[in-house]
């Protein structure tokens, strides 16, 4: 996989996870949006939701480029590496909830929460599942890299 089809997947990635947190908002009842933290942490104008859907997709094509990295050395899913990012980071959110300039707006509601980890947690998965289908190459179906014994078959 390319870095490039890595950047791409991961910017759509994040898009998905975008569009499903109202849902996951309604579900948990729990008014956390990554969309609003990012868009609101950088201007507090009506353009917030745009810039935050934007800075959140090159989060994803950073973290689709760090994939595309991790897995030419280590036979790693995306799902495993994007929660193992989540749960590295999560703590982090202590920090937000008492330095952003928007907590306790909408959207910005705590991060360092039971809601808030069930809600990432969530997102990671669904945001690793759909960076590892759009990764996979037409070639290679399964998101598997040949291995030793298969590039000998094939001699």
């Amino acid at each position: 996989m390319t870095r490039a089809r890595g950047a791409l997947a991961g910017a759509a990635a994040a898009l998905v996870w975008a569009a499903v947190e109202p849902l996951d908002q309604r579900l948990l009842r729990h008014d956390y949006s990554d969309v609003a933290v990012l868009g609101k942490a950088i201007t507090r104008s009506r353009a917030w939701p745009l810039v935050g859907a934007a800075f959140h997709a090159l989060n994803g094509a950073v973290f689709g480029v760090a994939y595309v990295e991790v897995r030419r050395r280590r036979r790693v899913k995306a799902v495993q590496l994007a929660l193992a990012e989540h749960t590295i980071l999560f703590p982090l959110g202590y920090l937000v909830d008492r330095m952003h300039p928007a907590r306790g707006e909408h959207g910005v509601a705590r991060m360092f929460s039971v809601r808030a980890f069930v809600q990432a947690t969530g997102r990671h998965a669904l945001f690793g599942a759909v960076l590892e289908r759009l990764s996979r190459s037409r070639e290679d179906p399964a998101g598997q890299e040949a291995g030793e014994e298969q590039l000998q078959a094939r001699g």
